[in-house]
């Protein structure tokens, strides 16, 4: 090697991270895996035990620079459940609830689809799974209720859930008859 090479190449560090900067450097690999709130990352922070202070000074500079934002974390989470998984506003409140999500950044999230909406989700569900099931005419209870309970797992009301089954099946039928 030539001197030159050698005299640009900085010399080894000796000293040992701080503890701010093995926060930081956690917080940008969990970041790099996914996207997640403010509150998960403390959360992990303090499981590790981290003080609060050097979390959120950590938490803050991620969020300054744009890596932590959970207004654009709960649209984005809105968007993706919705068509993925045609959960309800119900349902999808109480994950971002969970994720450590602020009330007014959920409502503000979940804004742009009304009740009309939800239920032509709904109902567009129950369709999609009503054209593979088999009907025959003692099935009705047996499907109505599977329909059901796939509206409820997904943070339907019972009664949007009974009246959007109840309206499908009977449109299926009536589909299949001519």
């Amino acid at each position: 090697m030539t001197p030159q090479m050698t005299a640009s190449c900085p010399p080894p560090s000796t000293s040992e991270p701080s503890r701010e900067e093995l926060a930081r450097a956690f917080c940008l690999r969990q970041l790099t895996a996914r996207a997640r709130t403010r509150a998960e990352l403390a959360g992990q922070l303090a499981k590790r035990g981290y003080p609060d202070d050097i979390s959120n000074r950590v938490l803050d500079r991620l969020a300054a620079v744009g890596l932590v934002d959970d207004t654009d974390y709960a649209e984005q989470w809105v968007r993706s459940r919705r068509s993925r998984s045609g959960k309800s506003n119900r349902a999808l409140a109480a994950e971002l609830h969970n994720k450590g999500v602020d009330n007014d950044v959920i409502a503000a999230a979940l804004d742009g689809m009304g009740a009309g909406a939800e239920r032509a989700q709904a109902e567009q569900l129950v369709r999609t799974r009503l054209r593979r099931e088999v009907l025959s005419e003692d099935d009705d209870a047996r499907v109505s209720r599977r329909l059901v309970a796939l509206l409820a797992r997904r943070g339907y009301s019972q009664t949007v859930a009974w009246e959007v089954v109840a309206a499908e099946l009977a449109a299926e039928r009536e589909r299949r008859r001519v």
